[in-house]
């Protein structure tokens, strides 16, 4: 089954898996070390399930980098939302073997990220990367089995948009060069990376439209945004201000805009309103279009929605609807009893 021989003042070892022998360095010069790796591998192999060398030596370090380097030579635009991932998936198992992160131990990683007060779909997006991490790793052949990571379930609904009162209000509370790019994402219906990387070269003043293109919109797929009265009054704000040595339309002096998220909970704060996140405004767009009569196809065009299922769930129902069906319906019957009361009236001529 096994054998055990020496090299120098080191202990090898010898065992067969699947007709193939395999050597080993037990790394000791201690005879007693190297009988105890031999049985180790020998049940094993037993088992059906070699781990090996290469296995053991595997870290969640060595994991991290084949998933970071996946994306960056595959040009994946969420390659920012991978490393925001991996820091929390290292906090946990950062110090781990590969082979030591077992089903488990994931529960517990999960467990400790919901106590922290993290969401289901963040969790999910840590977990998604954890799980893509050990595909390649198999696939490369550096280890010989992944654990079962199941994810968690979501609550999808997307509820979140703004009034128009309630928009001006805290866009009132942004500093000055936020106030055009957030007035941007809230008449087009954007995405925020969109917006970001929105070039003048994507701009045709003259034509009033501009363009995003392909490789910066998520879907791969670029389209054009005609630009009438508020938006087109933006982009001419822009252009009155650009600097030559910058190519985006929306900067903070010179620099791309960055992340906003701390500005936009003091204006929110500012505005009273809570619980509203940015992109609440790409949903109040959608929303906005719909109501403003604009037809479906168009609005997801303009929005750059590709399933009728996600503008579905864009296209939410408020308290402030559901007041005014209620209204309408009794408006409704208000009238039909109304028509009904006419309709008994008397005819001239005729007594009570």
């Amino acid at each position: 089954m096994g054998r055990i021989f020496k090299r120098g003042s080191v202990y090898w070892i010898a065992y067969c898996y699947r007709g193939k022998e395999h050597r080993e360095s037990s790394r000791s010069n201690s005879e007693s070390q190297a009988r105890k790796l031999l049985k180790r591998r020998l049940g094993e192999v037993g088992r059906g399930r070699l781990v090996g060398p290469s296995e053991e030596r595997l870290t969640f370090d060595d994991l991290a980098k084949m998933l970071l380097t996946d994306y960056e030579i595959n040009g994946k635009r969420s390659v920012e939302s991978v490393r925001l991932s991996l820091r929390h998936l290292r906090d946990f198992f950062g110090q781990d073997r590969a082979i030591d992160i077992t089903a488990d131990k994931v529960a517990m990683y999960v467990r400790d990220r919901q106590e922290e007060g993290a969401a289901n779909g963040s969790i999910n997006r840590e977990l998604a990367a954890l799980k893509r991490a050990f595909t390649l790793a198999t696939r490369a052949g550096k280890l010989g089995s992944a654990p079962y990571i199941s994810l968690l379930e979501e609550n999808n609904s997307r509820r979140g948009f703004l009034d128009h009162g309630g928009f001006l209000a805290l866009r009132d509370g942004l500093s000055t060069h936020l106030k055009d790019p957030v007035t941007f994402l809230y008449l087009s219906g954007w995405r925020v990376s969109e917006m970001r990387t929105l070039e003048w070269r994507d701009v045709d003043l003259p034509g009033r439209e501009l363009c995003l293109r392909p490789e910066v919109s998520k879907n791969k797929d670029g389209r054009p945004l005609p630009l009438r009265v508020e938006l087109l009054e933006i982009i001419r704000r822009a252009h009155e201000n650009h600097r030559p040595d910058c190519p985006y339309v929306f900067n903070d002096d010179g620099e791309p805009i960055g992340d906003f998220r701390k500005a936009w909970k003091t204006a929110c704060k500012k505005a009273g309103l809570s619980g509203v996140i940015v992109h609440d405004l790409r949903r109040t767009a959608v929303r906005n279009m719909v109501r403003a009569g604009i037809p479906e196809r168009v609005a997801m065009e303009l929005s750059g929605h590709k399933t009728r299922r996600v503008f579905d769930r864009y296209n939410i129902v408020n308290d402030a609807d559901r007041a005014q069906a209620s209204e309408l319906l009794q408006s409704h019957l208000g009238a039909q009893s109304t028509a009904r009361r006419i309709a008994k009236l008397p005819e001239r001529g005729e007594t009570g």
